[in-house]
């Protein structure tokens, strides 16, 4: 009787587990109980980018030609949408997934595999799908936030599914060990490079980056489960307070650039950068909690060009 398999069987029970554990110790007013080990491995997942992957990625955008930039991201993507094709079917979402199987076709085929993108010019849409979001669509709770070393941001229920994501990712059209490396690696480098710009603001205007990360992406991942029209009782597990302020609930204040507006609306992120200064702004989680619409494009340029940001 071999011993391997009961050592195996006794690690995947102990890992559910611990999913399972931090799934119940998750509250709507604590959606981050692991925040101090959590902070631990953001910040050593921030050296690792700041020592490695980002000099790569900068690297990368500055020796490459844009054309074929925007050639390895198309055929990163149409990988990615072979397996997005079987989650839209999953979620019960077959008119998507046809138009999905429809894409990865003509991009295969007319699209020189995948280099061009021509699906997108006859308006059929990308659709970002996983299995995480395949397993909210059918009421699993997202659970604790958790950061994982190298892959950052997720969830228990993200964390669950991410051993098929992995699996049936971009790698799954190639059999030799050079290749799937090769493609691993270039999907960390274009994934990089293309949010170079992004986390180099992120940087200036993010008071504490590690909450300005999580809030933003646990707000994201809520949005892709329902597709962009979250019901009403979804924000029942939403903390009170984005940021933990600790201005009182009234007069907070409020920095708007020039053209930006307020509303009643749900909020979406709590920060707002402005010309002058840099800042994050407390938003309470209610029904008549105000929603900024700025910056404008060209108050973004703006703001890159006072902080010089590249």
């Amino acid at each position: 009787m071999s011993v391997a398999p009961s050592v195996r069987s006794v690690r995947t029970a102990a890992a559910l587990g611990t999913l399972a554990l931090l799934t119940a110790c998750a509250t709507p007013q604590n959606r981050d109980p692991m925040e101090a080990f959590n902070r631990k491995v953001f910040g050593f997942n921030e050296a690792v980018d700041t020592a490695v992957v980002a000099p790569v990625a900068r690297g990368y955008v500055a020796v490459t030609p844009q054309p074929v930039q925007t050639g390895v991201t198309n055929f990163l993507n149409n990988l990615k949408d072979v397996w997005a094709t079987v989650n839209l079917f999953l979620q019960g979402r077959v008119g998507e997934g046809a138009q999905n199987i429809l894409r990865v076709a003509i991009n295969s085929t007319l699209g020189v595999a995948g280099l061009v993108d021509v699906a997108t010019e006859l308006q059929l849409d990308r659709k970002d799908e996983d299995f995480g979001q395949t397993l909210g669509t059918w009421g699993v709770p997202s659970g604790a936030y958790v950061v994982l070393p190298f892959l950052g941001p997720s969830t228990v229920r993200d964390t669950a599914a991410l051993p098929l994501d992995l699996y049936a990712g971009p790698t799954q059209a190639f059999s030799e060990v050079r290749d799937i490396n090769v493609v691993r690696g270039l999907n960390i480098i274009d994934v990089r490079a293309r949010l170079l710009g992004a986390s180099d603001l992120l940087g200036d205007v993010a008071l504490d980056k590690y909450t300005f990360i999580r809030d933003a992406f646990l707000q994201r991942r809520r949005s892709q489960v329902y597709n962009g029209d979250v019901p009403e009782e979804a924000y029942d597990d939403e903390p009170q307070a984005w940021w933990q302020p600790t201005l009182p609930a009234e007069g907070v204040s409020w920095s708007l650039p020039t053209g930006s507006t307020l509303n009643t609306a749900r909020p979406t992120l709590g920060w707002l950068p402005t010309h002058q200064t840099a800042s994050l702004v407390a938003v309470p989680v209610n029904e008549q909690a105000p929603q900024m619409s700025g910056p404008t494009p060209e108050e973004m340029a703006g703001l890159r060009e006072s902080l010089d940001v590249r």
